[in-house]
């Protein structure tokens, strides 16, 4: 199965009369299982990108699938559940909730799915062992690392058991040691847990944790390969 498809994915932005074409014509097929680096220069389109697949923007004009399902034919609400349910989304700035503790940040989806109390208890146990984190769960995001943030965030990402994640910029704001740990993290979500994963990243060392990449300027796709002659290019 695919996790996802895409065919002549444009995104045009409009600002009074001048329009930004964001994304021109990207065809994209994804694996289920997958785990895809898109890179590319500041402004090239990959954020638009990582929007449209995460369906928090609707594109222009071609089409997207989502593990099948044609997403343009979906209502809001069924966008909503689709977000909630099969996707899972890592940001750069973590964008944990403050006044929760990291225990809460983590179930808080759950509580969105109307999981019961039990079942939430027992997934966020599981989820905290699994960043190896049980010992910060009553901690609250400002008595948290960077790092230790942004692996209660995948943590959060996964309490719903998704299908699939979408990380932008992931270790953007971490040190080269707490983003080797969620390089490694989220390796491990992708080959033990069989989650897809798309990330965006300018860090080459991310290079070398992926199966497959693509390049993207000015809203295209203009390269893409096994993540092995990615990682031979970024040593020349």
């Amino acid at each position: 199965m695919k996790a996802v498809e895409t065919q002549n994915l444009r995104k045009v932005y409009k600002s009074g009369e001048i329009e930004v074409e964001a994304l021109s014509e990207v065809s994209l097929d994804v694996p289920e299982g997958d785990f895809l680096l898109v890179s590319g220069p500041s402004g090239s389109g990959k954020t638009t990108l990582l929007n449209v697949l995460g369906a928090l923007d609707l594109p222009t004009s071609g089409s997207i699938s989502i593990f099948e399902r044609d997403i343009s034919s979906l209502s809001d609400d069924d966008l909503s559940d689709l977000r909630l349910r099969t996707i899972g989304f890592v940001f750069q700035a973590y964008n944990l909730i403050a006044t929760l503790t990291a225990y809460e940040n983590i179930e808080f989806p759950m509580v969105l799915s109307n999981i019961p109390p039990e079942e939430r208890r027992e997934k966020v146990e599981y989820l905290l062992k699994l960043v190896d984190l049980e010992n910060r769960a009553g901690n609250k995001p400002d008595q948290l690392s960077g790092g230790e943030q942004q692996r209660i965030s995948v943590a959060r990402a996964l309490s719903n058991d998704p299908k699939m994640i979408l990380a932008d910029e992931p270790t953007g704001n971490l040190d080269s040691r707490s983003s080797d740990r969620v390089f490694e993290l989220l390796k491990k979500v992708n080959s033990e847990l069989g989650v897809t994963i798309i990330a965006v990243s300018h860090d080459p060392r991310f290079v070398q944790h992926c199966k497959r990449g693509v390049v993207i300027e000015d809203g295209r796709i203009v390269d893409e390969g096994p993540s092995a002659s990615w990682a031979s290019r970024e040593q020349t």
